[in-house]
């Protein structure tokens, strides 16, 4: 048995703080007991220190430890088009993405991509995500033995896409189904390791495809499904256009059966009240990419309208059309996509988007997204004086919600002092 305590400022939610008022816990002088890779205890210094016997304790005097990261959209093949000048999302797809997707057919590019990808995670905190991979089996095959040999707990899915996308990057129906299900059988709670089955959007799969996706959904019942909907209003346009049957975009999903509890939808900017109905009734969850929103000019998520309908919603870098891995940076640009939508979000809320919410969202809930005792130990210590800013700020803060919105406006990954995955170090600044 290895056993190891860590004294420190502790926080992590047990709900969401904007229905419950009791839903974080926060402990100025805490201790964190880690056991065998899992939460043994979480709470005051003064309450637990009488259990610890010979557990080592190491001080963190000035840090704050918090659940681990959890990424509810990121693309793991377009770390090498972030920062990419483009107009909005159907140009920025053909000038940079599907250009650079193609090469993930080499085995060997998308194994070195895939360590560069996980580095930068766990290098901002980040110990779970989603995320799409490119058409190609090997991209997922890649990704998942670079997760699995960290032991990160990751989901993932080769992208479904067989009509309007360049030469090298369709698969068919036939083909696309085989990789699938092949994928599923290999990884599938493999580790700590996930399957999403992933059309990247109505725009690029056909009928028969989205049909197909939804029966290997159906027949794989701990699988999810991960895809984009309502991002850009000329991809809205386009899926009008290419699917006249039906009512709107989520229509589109739902008459091939792809909408229900176990499904991720990217963006959703341009859903009205009643695709948030439905989404809230299948029990369906939105991922919110504030930074990709507004680098590629697609619009303004409401936050406020989504939950005020009940759909379970967490944050998303989106990389690459997303600005950063960090989503203690992502709190900072829902904040501001709140305030032009004149709804200002709670620092605590956002905390949550980043953590329990995309837990919750990604069906992981039972393992990770907050330290209570017997979850998984994965965790991040944040130093709260990384940068003379910082520190000079964070030291004239008088409330919990101040600290962390000092954090999500003036941290990045120079905060993430350390990254735990299963009470292992998996990162150490400095180190990447």
């Amino acid at each position: 048995m290895t056993r190891q305590a860590y004294r420190a400022a502790l926080l992590h939610a047990l709900d969401d703080p904007s229905r419950s008022p009791d839903a974080v816990d926060y402990h100025a002088d805490g201790l964190l007991i880690v056991e065998d890779g899992h939460v043994a205890a979480f709470g005051a210094y003064a309450d637990l220190a009488a259990s610890l016997g010979d557990t080592p304790v190491e001080p963190l005097p000035g840090r704050l430890i918090t659940p681990g990261f959890v990424d509810a959209h990121v693309h793991y093949p377009q770390v090498d088009v972030m920062a990419a000048w483009g107009a909005q999302l159907l140009d920025w797809l053909h000038t940079h993405t599907f250009p650079t997707e193609q090469a993930f057919a080499d085995s060997a590019h998308a194994d070195a991509v895939a360590q560069v990808f996980l580095d930068q995670l766990l290098a901002n905190g980040t110990t779970s995500a989603l995320a799409f991979c490119t058409v190609h089996k090997t991209s997922a095959e890649a990704l998942f033995e670079a997760a699995l040999a960290r032991n990160m707990r990751l989901i993932a899915g080769k992208v479904l896409m067989d009509v309007n996308a360049p030469d090298g990057l369709t698969d068919t129906v036939e083909t696309g189904r085989a990789d699938t299900e092949a994928l599923i059988r290999a990884w599938r709670n493999k580790g700590r390791l996930g399957y999403a089955i992933t059309p990247r959007f109505a725009v690029t799969s056909s009928d028969a495809q989205l049909a197909m996706a939804g029966e290997v959904l159906a027949a794989n019942p701990d699988v999810l499904l991960h895809t984009h909907m309502s991002e850009n209003t000329g991809e809205i346009a386009e899926v009008a256009r290419l699917f006249p049957r039906d009512r709107d975009y989520l229509a589109v999903y739902e008459r091939h059966g792809l909408v229900g509890p176990r499904s991720v939808f990217a963006h959703c900017v341009h859903c009205d009240d009643e695709a948030f109905r439905r989404l809230a009734k299948a029990g369906a969850s939105v991922a919110f990419c504030p930074s990709s929103n507004m680098l590629l000019g697609s619009g303004l998520f409401s936050l406020k309208q989504a939950c005020a309908q009940g759909v379970s919603t967490a944050l998303g870098t989106d990389v690459g059309a997303g600005g950063s891995f960090s989503l203690l940076q992502m709190m900072g640009e829902a904040y501001k996509v709140g305030q032009l939508r004149g709804d200002a979000l709670d620092p605590l809320h956002a905390f949550y988007l980043a953590t329990l919410a995309g837990a919750r969202a990604l069906h992981i809930d039972d393992k990770v997204g907050n330290l209570t005792p017997g979850k998984e130990a994965d965790f991040v210590v944040l130093d709260l004086a990384a940068t003379p800013l910082l520190a000079r700020r964070a030291a004239s803060t008088r409330s919990l919600a101040e600290t962390l919105f000092v954090l999500a406006v003036l941290a990045d990954d120079r905060a993430v002092e350390r990254t735990y995955v299963m009470g292992d170090l998996a990162h150490a600044r400095g180190s990447t």
